[in-house]
């Protein structure tokens, strides 16, 4: 692609969202950051990568608006608590993603972090309980019962997550460019509308 563009994507557990960002990675020919993203915040700031892994996309401090609108230097830097300076890392990891060039980033409020980037493209991906739980019995090799307890768990945690660091609320249409229900539509059939999308509104 010859043009930046930024592609982030919020999603339902199970609704197929980051199927579809690694597969726009591979049509587009852009990086994709999910897990990937933590580990670029960790070798960039020195903190392990397994403390990213313990916050990743769990609510603790209302810090991701307080940074959105400019709120630096809240203390010394040997003053801040572990989850702060995991934020801070985080929170500058997107932005270095998005100032090296074109990517596809799932999750962790990076539509919120970049709204004023004129190359961005916010997406959130939805789907029925139901089809979301088969997706995660096939996935995961677990029983119904399970799927539905982690579906809850995990939107629950996102939801909280993302309305908690932001002023928007989640999975909410206006908050993004284009919402897709994937028991609508295929994982591919969405990975061309998104393109076709990107492409009219250029």
């Amino acid at each position: 692609m010859k043009e930046k563009v930024i592609i982030t994507i919020g999603r339902q557990y199970a609704s197929g969202g980051r199927e579809i960002g690694k597969k726009l990675s591979e049509r587009l020919g852009i990086k994709y950051y999910d897990k990937e993203m933590l580990t670029k915040a960790a070798k960039d700031s020195g903190i392990s990568e397994e403390i990213f892994d313990t916050f990743d996309e769990k609510k603790t401090t209302s810090l991701l608006y307080t940074l959105s609108m400019g709120g630096y230097g809240l203390t010394s830097d040997d003053a801040k608590p572990l989850a702060l300076k995991v934020y801070l890392a985080q929170f500058d990891a997107i932005k270095n993603i998005a100032k090296e060039g074109s990517a596809v980033i799932v999750g962790r409020c990076a539509d919120y972090i970049l709204k004023d980037n004129p190359n961005l493209f916010s997406i959130f991906v939805s789907a029925d309980k139901e089809d979301r739980t088969e997706r995660a019995v096939k996935e995961f090799s677990i029983t119904h019962s399970k799927a539905k307890s982690i579906i809850n768990k995990y939107d629950k945690a996102r939801e909280s997550y993302y309305n908690y660091h932001t002023d928007n609320k989640w999975g909410e249409a206006s908050t993004y460019d284009l919402c897709i229900n994937t028991s609508k539509i295929s994982i591919d059939d969405a990975v061309d509308l998104i393109c076709d999308y990107i492409e009219k509104i250029r």
